[in-house]
């Protein structure tokens, strides 16, 4: 976070939205790299990744991982009821998607080694942080005034999220994997759809305070202009 404190608080939430679309489209792109045999309904983002000779998406995964902690480092510059226990899930949801990338899984048929295990740890910590936190900020928000607004879209993403760990947790687990690929990526949805709803709010909460700081300057000679005709 040392690094990315000493960025202007302005550039954050910019930041933040850039990574979101940057890593979106280079998932997307990274899903045509890899062995075309490969089923996407039933294959993980995770072993795509390996597979990838590219490493589109490992890339994607660190860029998101940093642009969540440029996007918290901007909640935080904003005033953002995200204290306590919401930051640091979300602090978690940054560094296990760093992991997650640097530290890569297995190749499909492939005995875990202690990486993989690593990886899949990593993973689980990621897709559940980010809905909690979610969840946590929905009450705070919805009682300041300049984050009221996002509230219930915070609301309804995160209990998606919630919905899709119910649902990756079975399919994993006595669902045999089954469409665990498609599971995967509708869950990786919804908590990349409640980056972006805090990332695009913070970005018109921005543009509003320069746009009303940008006033006050242009008033500010104004302002003085009369109060000198009155003395």
């Amino acid at each position: 976070m040392t690094a990315v404190k000493r960025l202007h608080p302005g550039i954050y939430p910019w930041i933040a939205c850039a990574s979101i679309l940057f890593s979106v489209v280079a998932v997307v792109v990274g899903q045509f790299g890899p062995d075309p045999s490969f089923d996407p309904m039933n294959v993980t983002i995770s072993e795509y990744a390996v597979s990838d000779r590219g490493g589109v998406t490992e890339v994607a995964m660190a860029v998101l991982g940093l642009g969540s902690l440029a996007l918290l480092a901007g909640l935080r510059s904003a005033g953002a009821p995200i204290k306590g226990a919401p930051q640091w899930l979300l602090m978690v949801w940054s560094g296990a998607l760093v992991v997650a990338a640097l530290v890569p899984t297995t190749p499909i048929g492939q005995n875990l080694d202690l990486a993989a295990q690593i990886h899949r740890y990593v993973s689980v910590a990621a897709f559940v942080s980010l809905p909690a936190a979610g969840a946590l900020m929905v009450p705070r928000l919805a009682s300041d005034a300049s984050w009221k607004p996002v509230a219930r879209a915070v609301e309804w993403v995160s209990l998606a999220g919630g919905f899709g760990l119910l649902a990756i947790t079975y399919v994993a687990l006595p669902g045999e994997r089954v469409m665990i690929g498609l599971v995967e990526r509708l869950l990786l949805g919804a908590e990349v759809a409640l980056l972006a709803v805090l990332a695009g709010w913070l970005v018109r909460l921005a543009w509003q305070r320069s746009a009303i700081r940008a006033a006050m300057a242009a008033n500010f000679p104004t302002y003085h202009r009369f109060i000198a005709s009155r003395s």
